[in-house]
């Protein structure tokens, strides 16, 4: 059965007046059951308010757009109330609660990107909403529930059945949120487009590394994630996680071009990718992309804490580490060919920029 990776954008799973909850479904991204990941988006609009919910399986998230306000209770831990911005990256463990609240003017968008090995669906993300019409309570007879919090049937009554939205609700403009504390995004939150780059290259790209040393609840989710950004016309060398780890790609702005290739030198895609969009590279497959003129950039999980990778191209590629004469025969070419090509690209460069 040959594979289909073509990049594919969400469709609405719900929304109301506060905003929308989208998701990549697996019968159209099949990588994603395949892959056991989930991949979703939430988008608040002014005043949008994510009821309390968990989901069943470990997340990162990251902000796209806009800026808010996230609660997050760890399991028997006090709730942390953080103040979110755009290039935020939040890893969220399975069994935390978390809600989301919107009260600017621009959309507060953030990706979820997920893997789902215990999930109820593979390939999908299941959440369990604490209240609402499909909140967990409302499935519990009024005697249990009184029972459970102790209180009359009236107040129980009161309390499941007052909020008739689902998820996702619109709050008044003068309804008083959680204020924020600084000192809680401490361990919780790093901010991608601020912190420290891992890799730097001019005219070329930038890459921030999200694993346990910046964020060490990735250690707890399972799994990294970077944020890179490449130039206009730079291209990204290829390469593949030599850890039998999955990519899992999402396009947060720009567009270019992107080549896969599996086994047997096929190539399994080239394809245009622009903004929105998500792709994922098998294990093991090399990608390489190459920016439109006015650059793009990438979030991306990779199935492992702390992924590695090996580059085709650059100093530090396998060329570099094979010996001349492994080079000739393997390529059936002269020495004089093999130098001129180990001559080239002697830096330790991962991102190249165009040639003048």
């Amino acid at each position: 059965m040959e594979l289909d990776l073509t990049p594919k954008l969400p469709k609405q799973v719900y929304g109301g007046d506060g905003g929308s909850y989208f998701a990549w479904c697996p019968e159209e991204l099949p990588m994603l059951k395949e892959g056991n990941i989930g991949a979703a988006k939430l988008a608040l609009e002014q005043y949008g308010f994510a009821v309390p919910r968990y989901s069943d399986s470990p997340k990162v998230a990251y902000v796209l757009q806009g800026s808010g306000t996230a609660g997050i209770v760890l399991p028997e831990k006090e709730e942390k109330v953080i103040a979110i911005k755009k290039g935020d990256s939040i890893a969220i463990p399975f069994g935390v609660v978390t809600w989301w609240f919107n009260s600017e003017a621009t959309d507060l968008e953030i990706l979820f990107l997920g893997e789902t090995h215990k999930a109820h669906k593979a390939g999908q993300f299941t959440d369990f909403y604490l209240t609402g019409s499909n909140g967990i309570f409302t499935g519990f007879s009024t005697e249990f529930v009184g029972r459970a919090w102790d209180l009359d049937e009236t107040t129980v009554k009161t309390l499941v059945g007052s909020q008739t939205g689902k998820g996702i609700v619109k709050l008044g403009e003068d309804f008083k949120m959680p204020q924020p504390k600084a000192e809680d995004r401490d361990g919780f939150v790093i901010n991608c487009l601020e912190a420290p780059l891992d890799v730097d290259i001019k005219d070329g790209g930038r890459v921030v590394v999200l694993n346990t040393k910046n964020l060490p609840l990735v250690g707890e989710v399972g799994f990294g994630a970077d944020l890179v950004q490449i130039d206009g016309h730079s291209m990204c060398s290829p390469g593949f996680s030599c850890d039998s780890a999955l990519q899992v790609t999402y396009i947060v702005g720009g567009s270019g071009r992107v080549q896969v290739v599996g086994a047997d030198g096929k190539r399994v895609l080239e394809t245009h990718i622009t903004a929105g969009s998500l792709f994922i590279v098998p294990r093991f497959f090399v990608v390489s992309k190459i920016a439109d003129p006015e650059g793009m950039s990438w979030f991306s999980i990779v199935t492992t804490p702390d992924p590695i990778f090996t580059h085709l191209a650059g100093r530090t590629s396998v060329w570099k580490a094979l010996s001349p004469e492994v080079l000739q025969a393997a390529f059936n070419v002269d020495p004089e060919v093999e130098k001129s090509f180990r001559s080239k690209r002697t830096s330790d460069a991962i991102f190249f920029p165009p040639s003048n």
